[in-house]
């Protein structure tokens, strides 16, 4: 089915719609053979709360974004390469309910949704997009990947020394390498971690000393810790400004033939 609609208008109108909700502060997304194959609403879990955000899959990238007007404007687009992806089921952890981990080079974090009907069919279509492009043969997945943050609430002190406790003054901080909430002074190294960034990356005191003397690799999604988590980054996909969002929305569209409810 997803052949089917390369060429079609249908699809064109559909990719076109999206690039203009997104307007200037997004990347273009037609491209030759891509599809959209479905789109909706999911929970993303931010650095500070849950938040609503628009998410597209396409059959090569996955992209999501804020969500100012519901179906018509979108900002801070965020575009993940399928082939880097894997994704790992949740289990329901109190109001957090229907959730997976997905899981990047450059970003790692919790999305849930409405249903359990919403998640099963959001993950397998992502999968089978995820397995169609590497029976391709011409895409190869990145072997490292990003670590998940141990949320901010689950860490009164500091994960590597064990002594300091946060404050509204003594901030918390996270070691890019291995999730862990860290203290200033514990965290005072940087180092390159080229699957999330060209630039040094915050990163705490051991995992300074083992990266740098050969010891380990940059960690991957391999090991994760326990619900709940969080994304890996603070950047401006967490910040606060989501006032005028309006996130009413009656449950995704799938435009490969099948549909979760």
């Amino acid at each position: 089915m997803v052949d089917r609609l390369v060429h079609s208008e249908a699809n064109a109108r559909r990719i076109a719609q999206v690039e203009t909700c997104f307007g200037s502060s997004g990347q273009p997304l037609t491209g030759p053979g891509r599809v959209l194959v479905g789109e909706g609403v999911l929970t993303k879990l931010c650095r500070k709360k849950p938040k609503p955000r628009q998410f597209f899959l396409f059959n090569d990238i996955l992209v999501y974004g804020n969500i100012v007007i519901n179906k018509k404007k979108y900002n801070k687009q965020h575009i993940i390469p399928l082939e880097n992806i894997k994704l790992q089921s949740l289990e329901d952890n109190g109001e957090l309910r229907n959730g997976w981990l997905i899981i990047s080079p450059t970003k790692s974090f919790a999305v849930y949704a409405a249903t359990a009907t919403e998640k099963s069919e959001w993950m397998a279509h992502i999968n089978k997009c995820i397995q169609d492009l590497l029976a391709k043969g011409d895409k190869r997945p990145m072997q490292e990947h990003a670590a998940v943050w141990v949320p901010d609430s689950e860490a009164n002190v500091c994960q590597h020394c064990n002594r300091t406790k946060f404050t509204p003054i003594q901030r918390r901080h996270h070691c890019r390498n291995c999730g862990r909430v860290v203290c200033g002074a514990c965290s005072s190294k940087k180092y390159l971690l080229p699957h999330m960034s060209s630039k040094p990356l915050r990163v705490c005191l051991t995992c300074y000393d083992n990266l740098s003397k050969g010891r380990m690799q940059p960690e991957n999604a391999g090991k994760q810790p326990a619900m709940p988590v969080m994304l890996n980054d603070d950047s401006s996909d967490d910040s606060d400004d989501d006032s005028g969002t309006d996130n009413t929305d009656v449950g995704p569209s799938f435009y490969d033939g099948s549909q979760p409810r």
